[in-house]
């Protein structure tokens, strides 16, 4: 009986969105310092999540939001710029803004993040959960080289003492996904082993997903969700990177003459945090009906008035705390932490297995990661601290940089992650050649 009324509903959802289909407008003219993006359309859930993807995906930095969906209407603005800080110029880059925004396909895409068993014709996808430890990523770069797998593009996030990523790995020898059950179980198996190390027999995962069923990021937000790692935030703060004053400030507080759920938050600001935040509301089955997000220099100011998808607020001081922890975990498991290196080389197999032997070799340990490989040249940046979460000793960045090569590895020094040298310049040194060798050796 149920059944039939959501089909139902579906069906009277779709002939709304034909007689209304989703319109954008995209003015350059209107405000001074930003492209203002307006987008309406019916409502339905998940349309928030997808809107703020398509322009995060595209590396636009959405400096202000405006946000409303009650009465079954979708109406949101954003002010947008570009990493450069400068407004949409490119019509190319804005007809395929509007092409995807006003998808009726593209605007309502289905958000189940089915996990299933069958790679594809490119490549295999590998999604994998632990403890994390210093050494971790490179102990898993290992085992993928030693079995004969080329990992061509990844993210590696970590946060309160829990790693996950998501991985994509082709045969070295034909270029394609590895199809065979037996080579895909013994994976499995190697990998689970490297995950579980010594105190983590129950909760280490390895699997196998078709890529393209869900987002990446949003992937991982799932991944860490449903590991719980946002229990247990008020870990130690000896020693490490994160300052407790910069972490995000989360009120959950009541509107009864609304019925809403009212969520104001502050945080440092940074690329792709609202699309970290409006991720986890929806995946924990929340509805943001009205919100504002300003952005300042350096702070970011964010109000959502929610309910659940029943149309409930919260009513409880458990689930209040709990979307408190959910919503700092979502903020702080992307956060920058650590110095920042990136690596542009020519790809090879094991490339990564070297790279993070070195720093594991050197006493670093890697924060997060973003590993990608396109016209043969592998272009990574990680985030890293020394195995105590301090700040990287210069000394130890010059010594890694004379290992992997002159022009390979380029350091980002800042404030926050790392003392800087006395030289105001890029650091990058000497053995371009050694590195070209197939694999390092002592």
């Amino acid at each position: 009986m149920f059944e039939k009324f959501e089909e139902t509903d579906d069906e009277f959802a779709k002939l709304l969105r034909r007689i209304n289909p989703p319109r954008v407008v995209i003015d350059n003219d209107s405000c001074g310092d930003a492209t203002v993006i307006q987008v309406d359309s019916v409502n339905k859930h998940g349309i928030l999540l997808h809107v703020v993807q398509v322009l995060t995906d595209l590396n636009l930095v959405i400096k202000k939001a405006y946000i409303s969906s009650d009465g079954g209407w979708f109406m949101d603005v954003f002010n947008v710029i570009d990493r450069d800080g400068e407004k949409i110029r490119d019509q190319e880059l804005i007809s395929y803004i509007q092409k995807r925004l006003e998808s009726d396909e593209d605007l309502v895409p289905s958000f189940k993040g089915m996990v299933g068993l069958v790679p594809t014709e490119e490549h295999t996808c590998i999604e994998l959960t632990g403890r994390d430890r210093p050494g971790l990523l490179s102990e898993v770069c290992a085992v993928l080289a030693d079995l004969h797998c080329n990992l061509v593009n990844a993210e590696i996030w970590t946060h309160n003492e829990r790693a996950a990523a998501v991985v994509l790995v082709t045969d070295d020898t034909t270029g394609y996904a590895i199809e065979d059950p037996n080579r895909l179980a013994t994976i499995k198996e190697m990998l689970c082993n490297v995950l579980k190390g010594n105190s983590d027999i129950n909760t280490a995962k390895m699997t196998l997903s078709p890529p393209g069923v869900t987002h990446r990021e949003r992937r991982l937000h799932q991944i860490m969700f449903a590991d719980r790692d946002y229990e247990n935030i008020e870990r130690s703060e000896g020693g490490g990177v994160h300052d407790k004053s910069s972490r995000p400030h989360v009120i959950v507080a009541d509107c009864t003459e609304k019925d809403y759920t009212v969520i104001t938050m502050r945080s440092k600001d940074r690329p792709k945090l609202l699309f970290d935040i409006v991720c986890t509301l929806t995946d924990m089955q929340y509805v943001i009906f009205h919100g504002v997000v300003h952005t300042g220099r350096m702070e970011a100011y964010q109000e959502y008035y929610i309910r659940h998808v029943d149309g409930v607020p919260i009513s409880s001081e458990a689930e209040r705390e709990r979307v408190m922890q959910c919503l700092e975990a979502a903020v702080e498991r992307r956060g920058s932490e650590g110095l920042q290196l990136e690596l542009c080389a020519k790809d090879r197999v094991g490339l990564l297995s070297d790279i993070t032997r070195i720093f594991r070799e050197n006493s670093l340990c890697i924060k997060r990661a973003e590993i990608s490989t396109k016209g043969g040249i592998a272009r990574d940046t990680f985030y890293v601290t020394d195995v105590s979460g301090c700040p990287v000793d210069p000394k130890t960045v010059d010594s890694i940089c004379r290992q992997i090569g002159q022009g390979i590895l380029h350091v980002k020094w800042n404030s926050n992650s790392s003392p800087k040298p006395q030289q105001e310049k890029t650091i990058s040194f000497l053995l371009g050649s050694f590195f070209k060798a197939r694999t390092f050796r002592h």
